[in-house]
């Protein structure tokens, strides 16, 4: 039997859809969203009916009946730590999804489960999210930080690089449950996975805190430096907490977040331009080798995934540090839509059980 699933991915101005028949793409879309016409609604999580009957029209425009639809699957926002695979929504889901101080934010991902619910209820089909980027995995010794205070999280980009570590096991014909993988994922921030039979146990910060500088994040800082930065009186939290993660790393030292810019600048004889992203690369490195030393050298392969991959200066920066610990494998851009679809799909063909959201 073949399986439809439609995926729905939301972020902060637009929504990307897709259905899928098994592996077979039927149509992908993106659909872009006045900020204007969304403030109207006071909050994110108001928008969910909105969207959801954009949702719906697309669908009708691109000749899928909804009622040929086996399940729904949302983008997995900011739940509770959770183990990764793919998870059915339920009420105490989307009361953490509207909870602000759980992770001190709603993010534009958490509408995923209510507009997957309110399309799964109206056709009484499954919902389900897959991979949120909480998913946490890790072995108790990857918690301990340093100081009793403060806990070594996992935050990842767990939809894609989950998904890549599947594809990578295929690849090498092994079980996933049998592979020791790093995975790469870099885009506007950059995440360093250490894969042991198909769990993260252990990965940077990719948000805040750790790894390497990014396009858009700081990575981990000197911390004595970062203090006299905090209590400066130059920045309040908030705006500090907006430069570390928004306009840090690329974007603090050249002023540009593109890949295509900085190569554009280095091909020009730009040698600070050179200089930096050397740097990033160098900073990624040092964070694979750790996860070799986390899988005790036992590395049957490396993947770097997003959208820097397709930028050879970065892969060539890293292949000549990293390529004696494993071969290493490109899958350039990300691979979201997909993997939501198929996180749904292998539970309706029996090859997942789904979890239950026990919080």
């Amino acid at each position: 039997m073949t399986y439809r699933v439609l995926a729905i991915n939301p972020g902060s101005t637009s929504t990307k859809i897709a259905v899928y028949d098994d592996d077979q793409p039927v149509f992908e879309k993106t659909l872009r969203h006045d900020p204007a016409e969304l403030d109207k609604f006071g909050g994110i999580i108001e928008q969910h009916d909105f969207r959801k009957g954009l949702v719906m029209e697309a669908m009708r425009e691109n000749n899928v009946d909804p009622k040929s639809l086996h399940a729904v699957v949302g983008r997995g926002g900011l739940v509770r730590p959770v183990s990764g695979g793919t998870m059915k929504i339920g009420k105490s889901m989307m009361r953490d999804l509207q909870d602000p101080a759980l992770w001190g934010r709603i993010h534009a991902s958490n509408l995923g489960a209510f507009i997957a619910n309110a399309v799964s209820e109206d056709l009484g089909i499954p919902g389900f999210i897959v991979d949120p980027v909480v998913v946490d995995e890790f072995d108790d010794i990857a918690r301990i930080s340093g100081i009793p205070e403060i806990e070594r999280k996992s935050l990842l980009h767990a939809l894609n690089i989950r998904y890549i570590a599947r594809l990578m096991a295929k690849e090498l014909g092994k079980d996933i449950a049998n592979v020791n993988l790093i995975g790469v994922h870099m885009g506007g921030g950059i995440s360093i996975a250490a894969i042991k039979g198909g769990r993260v146990v252990d990965v940077n910060n990719a948000l805040l805190g750790m790894g390497p500088f990014s396009p858009q994040r700081a990575g981990a800082l000197p911390i004595g430096d970062l203090l006299d930065l905090a209590y400066s009186g130059k920045y309040t939290k908030k705006e500090l907490t907006t430069y570390l993660t928004k306009t840090a790393g690329l974007m603090a030292y050249l002023g540009t977040d593109s890949g295509i810019e900085v190569n554009k600048r280095i091909q020009a004889g730009d040698e600070k331009a050179k200089l930096i992203l050397q740097a990033m690369c160098y900073q990624v490195s040092k964070e694979i080798g750790a996860c070799a030393t986390v899988l005790s050298g036992k590395v049957d392969a490396i993947f770097l995934s997003g959208g820097l991959v397709y930028n050879d200066f970065i892969v060539n920066e890293i292949q000549t540090r990293c390529s004696f610990i494993a071969n290493i494998h490109l899958y350039p851009g990300e691979k979201e839509m997909e993997a939501l679809c198929q996180g749904g799909i292998r539970v309706l063909k029996g090859q997942e059980e789904a979890m239950d959201y026990t919080y």
